[in-house]
């Protein structure tokens, strides 16, 4: 299978972008995918193998547009640069993040930055993941179907019913979650945590663990990630955050007691 390396960030290629082969191409109506980068060449080899992969690639070349073209139709997952002209990647989750039209769109963010405190910027602004520059077709490809794998497609049902623990109650099928009677607005990622923790009560559950379940087989991403998602729902929480309890060189717990500590841990 060949893959394509996209041009470093600090200099742009001219070269003509080399197909990446995807064996799997999603099934039933094809998935839209909303690309928001501002270096034309990536930005067109990125279109190029999404619409090969049997994907409908739409770009955005910065992110006022992409604000737009996401509010005015919502895609099915948005691969978000980080650095962009007019409004920058940031902006552009949180506003997204914020809007009842797109709070649920997953994000996967392209960052050319591999320092930390980028990638957890982006987590904690509202991305569902990151890919840091220069990657390979590939991996993305591969990110963005684990992405649409945890979202239910238009018109099929989500997995019914629902679960409470606690203060805390998450509707399985219309995919929102409470605390305390407030609504609390979560990422697709962080929703699957939480029903995940919810639904093994007093149950630890390693780091790996959370990964395998909430970003499926073969997606690595690093341990520090599911902190980030577990710091933003317990701030989401509020006061039922203390619920989730941090074990110490093992994962995380979640039962129907607020443990005080909790509360204010990252």
């Amino acid at each position: 299978m060949n893959s394509q390396t996209p041009p470093n960030p600090a200099r742009a290629s001219t070269a003509t972008p080399i197909p990446t082969t995807h064996t799997t191409p999603p099934a039933g109506e094809p998935k839209r995918i909303l690309i928001v980068e501002d270096e034309r060449d990536l930005a067109e080899m990125l279109s190029y193998n999404l619409a090969r992969a049997g994907y409908l690639p739409t770009v955005a070349a910065d992110g006022q547009r992409a604000v737009q073209l996401a509010q005015q139709s919502p895609p099915d997952c948005i691969v978000l640069d980080l650095m962009l002209p007019v409004m920058p990647g940031l902006e552009v989750a949180r506003i997204l993040r914020e809007s009842p039209s797109t709070t649920s769109i997953p994000i996967l963010m392209l960052t050319a930055r591999a320092e930390e405190a980028d990638e957890l910027a982006g987590l904690a602004a509202g991305a569902d993941d990151y890919v840091t520059k220069p990657f390979s077709v590939k991996v993305v490809l591969a990110r963005i179907e684990a992405l649409l794998r945890r979202t239910p497609s238009r018109g099929q049902s989500a997995p019914a019913g629902s679960v409470t623990l606690g203060l805390v109650h998450a509707d399985l099928e219309q995919h929102t979650v409470t605390s305390a009677g407030d609504s609390v607005k979560l990422t697709l990622t962080e929703f699957n945590l939480l029903v995940a923790l919810m639904g093994s009560p007093r149950r630890v559950l390693s780091r790996n663990e959370l990964i395998a379940k909430v970003m499926g087989p073969g997606v690595v991403v690093t341990t520090r990630t599911i902190d980030v998602h577990i710091a933003s729902i317990r701030r989401k929480l509020n006061h039922a955050g203390g619920q989730i309890r941090t074990i110490r060189g093992v994962g995380y717990q979640m039962s129907a007691e607020i443990h005080a500590e909790e509360q204010t841990e990252a």
